[in-house]
């Protein structure tokens, strides 16, 4: 037997049956591409330029990027869960991830025209470029249950999570020379970041190009002739609501956690740039290594996922960001906040594909789109409440970060209180 038909063999049980392994690593490409753009723009380099060069360290600049990732995450909240049952209805999937990919790219690039003082014009393409990158993280995650067995859900889900965070890697790695190459083309840190624009939107592009051409459509058009039957479905849902009580609990439960990891994607380089005096090669540098934990978190916690229980494995995970903010609200030192951050992308990586696989095994197989897009209203209020909440504080307080992220670790309590009332195995029989 070769190589190539024993391989298939060894991985045919996590997968569907007519679903190839091509395919799968089409799908987990599509992580690949857009981590680039959570990593470099809302994490590592864009953030804090906002807050320091393009609003001038004002006061009100932290609360100001908050707020334009808030109108953008309103935005799907609104449109998620219409655009989710519009595309199961017209098995769509596909084509609204395509149209989503485009528009966050040419936000992205959009973003390279950015200087001091061009407040209004920032805070304009993040709400378009992380509006369009949220509905299409939404979209690819719907394809989850057409893909993997029920039993593999988080094993698949861990697979496509772990390997985005090394898109995360190459784009920033890229960036991180471009930044630091910037006086020997006679120009500066600060001039330099438009250029990491057009670096991270072709990386999406290009990375993104396999999804396209060997991701399959499974799902049958259902009612394409009626104009409102994306809303019809919804209200259907609604009326049905206590049929899927604990997947509205995991709703509940990842709508506070996710505040928490929201507030650490949007924040860790303004918080490594402000209380720990990080450069922004240093803050790079930071988030390179922590993508690395990252995916390994994303493996690991897939595959014990599935041993372990769903749950269990989110449980544990949403523990453990309750000691990162503990240990980041104490870290005094540059070592001890590397600590801090490596624990948040150990966490970041597991409770990130948890989550997905959790929702992918409570949700009717026929309604993936709509279902995640309801996960992305969760999620997306979270994004809102978590920097939010830390930008108001750090204004009320004239910038007391510590307090900021000490405060974000009572979102994780909160969570895990809810988490503790879900059943997995009663939920899953509720949609079989």
């Amino acid at each position: 037997m070769s190589a190539h038909g024993k391989s298939r063999r060894v991985a045919a049980p996590a997968l569907n049956p007519g679903v190839a392994k091509r395919e799968v690593a089409a799908w987990a490409m599509y992580d690949f591409a857009n981590s680039g753009y959570t990593t470099v723009v809302l994490t590592a380099v864009f953030n804090a330029y906002f807050v320091s060069v393009v609003a001038g360290n004002a006061p009100w600049a932290t609360f100001a990027w908050t707020a334009a990732l808030a109108v953008s995450y309103a935005l799907v909240i609104v449109a998620g869960p219409i655009l989710g049952a519009w595309a199961d209805a017209h098995a769509a999937k596909k084509q609204v991830l395509a149209w989503s990919t485009a528009v966050c790219i040419a936000g992205t690039v959009a973003l390279a025209w950015c200087g001091p003082g061009t407040v209004a014009w920032a805070a304009t393409f993040i709400v378009v470029s992380n509006f369009a990158y949220s509905m299409g993280e939404n979209l690819c995650a719907a394809f989850l249950p057409e893909l993997a067995r029920p039993e593999a859900l988080g094993k698949v889900s861990g697979w496509g999570w772990s390997l985005g965070y090394f898109g995360g890697i190459l784009a920033l790695g890229l960036c991180l020379g471009w930044v630091m190459t910037a006086e020997s083309r006679g120009s500066t840190t600060s001039e330099a970041v438009g250029g990491t624009m057009f670096i991270t939107a072709a990386v999406y592009a290009l990375a993104a190009l396999p999804t396209f051409l060997f991701l399959r459509e499974r799902a049958r058009p259902t009612q394409a002739h009626r104009p409102n039957e994306a809303f019809a479905r919804l209200l259907q849902t609604a009326r049905e609501s206590r049929r899927y009580r604990d997947l509205l609990l995991v709703f509940a439960c990842g709508m506070f956690y996710q505040a928490g990891v929201a507030t650490v994607i949007a924040l860790a380089a303004i918080y490594a740039e402000q209380v720990m005096g990080f450069k922004t090669q240093d803050t790079i540098m930071l988030i390179l290594v922590v993508n690395v934990t990252g995916a390994f978190g994303a493996f690991g916690f897939g595959y014990a996922q599935d041993r372990m229980g769903k749950v269990a494995a989110l449980r544990f995970t949403i523990a453990l960001w309750v000691v990162m903010t503990v240990v980041a609200y104490f870290s005094t030192t540059a070592a001890m906040f590397w600590v801090a951050a490596n624990l948040a992308g150990l966490c970041m990586g597991s409770s990130q594909s948890a989550g997905r696989a959790l929702v992918a095994y409570l949700s009717p197989a026929d309604r993936s789109a709509e279902f995640f897009g309801l996960w992305g209203v969760a999620i997306r209020i979270a994004a809102i409440l978590g920097p939010i909440t830390y930008g108001a504080v750090t204004w009320i307080t004239h910038n007391n970060h510590r307090l900021a992220i000490l405060l974000t670790g009572a979102y994780f309590v909160v969570s895990l209180a809810i988490l503790a009332f879900v059943h997995e195995g009663r939920g899953r029989k509720q949609v079989e």
